[in-house]
């Protein structure tokens, strides 16, 4: 028998959301974090505290991340480009239970930019959503768009976002949030190309290098009222 999947009851918001990146404001302040203790590959020299707060509504599924960081690096400003090099948190979801239908891969860098796929598994069936969506999402940042050089003392900083329910279903089958609704989901933190890489995991991933792409491990995801 493996480890238990971890599970994490996202509540339903009471009023819509308007991202600003802003952890303590109402009404993420009532609402419980998950958080990033797992990793992949060696133990990490440089373990970010990393944390994610979730909330839905009939519109969207609202995302804000907290990160406790330091050697933070920030060149990507391209939508779609290679954001996990940078500083970076990533939210990896399947909008159901069945697995076979692929997920959905969301990155965004410390600055705001973002990538936005659709896949059955890694490279396979690979659809980049569209930019028009990825501006729905109205990602809010607290460290510039830009950061370089790297910022070596510590640094904490958040992104928010939201991902409407209703541009999923172009790519794939969604099953929308409701009470007792379950997806499944990892939520990962990493910074390739910084002098310090990491990779931390929500969900335990057991594969021998790092590789966030495994869907086989995600957690889940249940909708309360």
């Amino acid at each position: 028998m493996g480890d238990p999947l971890p599970r994490y009851k996202v509540l339903r918001a009471r009023e819509r959301i308007v991202p600003d990146a802003r952890w303590e404001k109402q009404p993420w302040d009532q609402v419980p974090s998950l958080f990033l203790s797992q990793w992949m590959g060696e133990p990490p020299a440089h373990r970010p505290g990393t944390h994610a707060k979730l909330l839905y509504d009939d519109t969207f599924l609202y995302i804000i991340f907290r990160v406790e960081d330091a050697f933070v690096r920030c060149l990507v400003t391209d939508y779609q480009g290679p954001v996990h090099t940078d500083s970076c948190v990533e939210f990896f979801f399947t909008p159901g239970l069945n697995l076979a239908d692929g997920y959905f891969n969301l990155e965004t860098n410390c600055g705001g930019t973002v990538v936005f796929r659709h896949q059955l598994t890694r490279n396979e069936r690979c659809l980049v959503i569209n930019a028009e969506i990825g501006r729905v999402l109205a990602v809010a940042h607290t460290m510039p768009r830009l950061v370089d050089p790297e910022i070596a003392n510590p640094a904490t900083w958040c992104v928010e976002y939201r991902i409407p329910h209703a541009a999923l279903a172009a790519y794939a089958p969604v099953t929308k949030p409701e009470p007792g609704v379950v997806w499944r989901a990892n939520f990962y933190k990493c910074g390739d190309s910084t002098s310090h890489p990491h990779w931390l995991t929500w969900a335990k991933v057991d594969w021998p290098k790092p590789d966030f792409h495994r869907k086989e491990f995600f957690g889940e995801l249940e909708f309360g009222a």
